[in-house]
């Protein structure tokens, strides 16, 4: 007993004989393993348990079987030499789950086994891929199988290929056939993969119609509406973000604006205050490679603010020095000055006069070596392009 339990070949043994003398009969197979398990040690060989219960022997790494030339470490009573039919398949998911039921720390293992039978799917024959498909479709129906398994059909060699996509098409029908449209479209919510379907395709194809048309033409119209539906509802969920946003500057520019007349504030002074509430706004992140995407995406939200405020050259000239002197005082920052402004030039903040202006001669002190090479390819840019529309100008 003690051999059966810690040898993994005596373990495999005995499970193959098991399965073998139980033959076809499902009902015998489920009450071998209900009473082995009492004996043999299914927490430790838990991947051994299910690889032979699925494909009829051990599975080596990448889905190859160990056992394959030697008949007496192989059974045929397994998922993969079933009938490739729906109440076959049933029938053998019956006896996972009552296997799980039985012994309850089983789930996690198999849970993992199904996410590792997935990622070898090139492994299998395409007989045995839709087997598979309809088990773990089955599975999720039930409830033995959560739907976070199916972001392991997200791998790259197996969705360049289209074998996710159309393992993905066989799970999804024998799920629907166990419940019903609503059923998969609430667990895939459930675990946030309602976004992700497009996954299943290549990069160039990942877009609504191509997912429509695939799922259409598989008899799944019902999964190709729920994804317009959810990629509908995120791009009405992004514009009224946005025009919250919008909303929310165009209430600072009124206020500042009456601030300014009632305090006789010039637009100079006002600039070099909006730096300072606008960079204050933030908890800045620590590390200096993250800190510029961060500081980007921050700016870009509230450039238009600023634009509003930098109107006047004398104003961009402040903004300017505001952010040269920010970047220097704050070490991490120090990479990222060129960056801003080429964003806040993109984006109508800061004109090609003032920053030429300020490279020249307008900039202050403090890391000015620093900035004013970060500064010269972009300034060179701007130099070339104002020689050549003044040139284009004259011809004219």
């Amino acid at each position: 007993d003690e051999k059966e339990k810690f040898e993994p070949t005596v373990f495999r043994d005995t499970i193959v004989q098991g399965l073998n003398e139980a033959g076809s009969d499902l009902e015998a197979i489920a009450k071998f393993l209900d009473a082995t398990g009492s004996r043999l040690d299914y927490r430790r060989y838990a991947d051994t348990l299910f690889d032979i219960l699925v494909a009829g022997s051990m599975l080596a790494p990448g889905g190859t079987r160990i056992d394959d030339n030697d008949k007496t470490k192989m059974t045929n009573h397994c998922v993969f030499s079933a009938d490739e039919d729906h109440d076959a398949i049933r029938n053998y998911a019956q006896v996972f789950n009552k296997l799980i039921r039985r012994y309850k720390y089983l789930e996690k293992a198999f849970e993992d086994e199904i996410k590792k039978l997935l990622l070898f799917l090139k492994a299998f024959t395409e007989t045995e891929q839709t087997k598979l498909a309809m088990l773990s479709g089955i599975l999720l129906a039930n409830g033995t199988l959560p739907a976070t398994i199916l972001t392991s059909l997200f791998t790259d060699n197996i969705v360049k290929e289209g074998i996710a996509a159309s393992f993905a098409v066989k799970l999804f029908k024998a799920w629907m056939a166990e419940k019903d449209a609503n059923s998969v479209t609430s667990a895939l919510r459930k675990a946030n993969l309602d976004k992700r379907l497009l996954e299943l395709f290549p990069a160039n194809r990942q877009n609504v119609d191509h997912f429509a048309k695939y799922f259409t033409e598989a008899g799944l119209k019902e999964l190709s509406d729920f994804l317009r539906v959810q990629q509908s509802l995120g791009t009405r969920k992004e514009l009224q973000k946005e025009l919250q946003e919008l909303y929310f500057l165009l209430q600072v520019v009124l206020y500042v604006k009456e601030e300014m007349k009632r305090n006789e504030l010039p637009e100079p002074a006002v600039i070099g205050l909006l730096w300072t509430c606008v960079m204050n706004a933030v908890e800045w992140n620590k590390k200096e490679e993250l800190v510029a995407e961060q500081a980007l995406k921050h700016l870009k939200q509230y450039a238009p603010l600023l634009a509003v405020f930098s109107t006047q050259g004398q104003s961009e000239l402040i903004l300017l020095q505001k952010v040269q002197e920010y970047c220097y005082d704050n070490i991490h920052f120090m990479k990222a000055f060129q960056k801003i402004v080429v964003l806040f030039y993109k984006a109508d903040v800061l004109s090609e006069e003032a920053i030429l202006k300020w490279y020249k001669e307008a900039h202050v002190a403090k890391g000015k070596s620093v900035f004013l090479d970060q500064m010269k390819k972009f300034v060179e840019w701007l130099q070339n392009a104002e020689e050549e529309s003044e040139s284009e100008g004259e011809e004219n």
